[in-house]
């Protein structure tokens, strides 16, 4: 496999083929991202990556799930993608799921007959970066996205037939903000009912614009314990009538939370309670890591 750069997928992806369509991320310009910094957005040579999946079929007896890189694949026009796809379901026959991140922007920009086309070439699942529900939040991060748009493409996907992975970060509004960015994101997880939602806790690197502001004090970090009450707060605004896997079991995290809502609401929101009570619950800071 060629890969070019850095390389990165979700935790759930630690056992797929990663195979790069495109390099880099066509937004950029988040401020507390560091992932693509090194790289200019471009599409890959079609032919290239069907070597590369020619590459992995000839070395690999069995590739269960493969993950399209890098930063949001789902750029890409069907036209470019189907033939990837359709190359996939001809010499991987035992691949049980194909993912990719992508933008709510790229999603949206896709008819809904273009995105079931994407489905059922088998494109099972879009993880999605919605940081925030809180449109001021998204604004000084330079997301390039609205919470109304962010809705709007994860209903896309899930409407599609595919499932949405979405994923927040704790923390990202410090201490002026933290209430917003709470009941907000609760609430656009309730209007979105995606089928998976990751909660992360904000940890960056020093080069990235955010790091000034902290620097500056302009942003101020949550203490383990703010982080705390900002995810009850979240989880108390959170209201969905269908299944949604919820995780925040990252290295980033101060306390390891796993359940599905509804069902495991009342049971995560308990264990988050014993935690502001009992600090010997949280996660050494050296033990935490992006």
């Amino acid at each position: 496999m060629r890969y070019e750069g850095n390389i990165f997928r979700p935790p759930s992806e630690a056992y797929s083929l990663l195979v790069q369509v495109t390099i880099g991320c066509t937004h950029n310009k988040c401020t507390f991202c560091s992932m693509y910094k090194d790289k200019k957005f471009r599409v890959r040579d079609l032919q290239e990556v069907l070597e590369d999946l020619q590459w992995a079929r000839n070395h690999y007896r069995r590739v269960e799930r493969i993950f399209l890189c890098d930063g949001d694949a789902l750029a890409l026009k069907n036209s470019k993608l189907m033939p990837i796809l359709d190359f996939i379901r001809e010499h991987f026959p035992e691949c049980e799921r194909v993912t990719s991140y992508g933008r709510a922007t790229d999603v949206l920009r896709k008819t809904d007959e273009e995105m079931r086309e994407l489905y059922e070439a088998g494109l099972t699942m879009v993880y999605l970066g919605a940081e925030s529900g809180s449109d001021k939040v998204l604004e000084e991060i330079h997301k390039g996205e609205t919470r109304q748009q962010l809705i709007d493409g994860v209903r896309k996907i899930e409407n599609s037939g595919m499932q949405a992975s979405v994923t927040f970060i704790s923390g990202l509004a410090g201490k002026d903000g933290w209430e917003d960015h709470a009941i907000q994101t609760g609430t656009m997880i309730s209007e979105m009912e995606p089928s998976y939602v990751g909660l992360l806790t904000l940890m960056i690197d020093p080069s990235v614009p955010m790091a000034e502001d902290i620097r500056s004090g302009k942003l101020k970090l949550l203490s383990p314990e703010e982080v705390m009450a900002e995810t009850l707060l979240m989880l108390k605004n959170t209201q969905v009538s269908k299944k949604c896997v919820f995780r925040s079991n990252h290295a980033s995290n101060y306390v390891s939370l796993r359940g599905d809502l509804p069902d495991d609401k009342e049971k995560m929101m308990a264990l988050v309670r014993k935690a502001m009570e009992n600090h010997d619950m949280f996660k050494d800071e050296r033990f935490r890591a992006l």
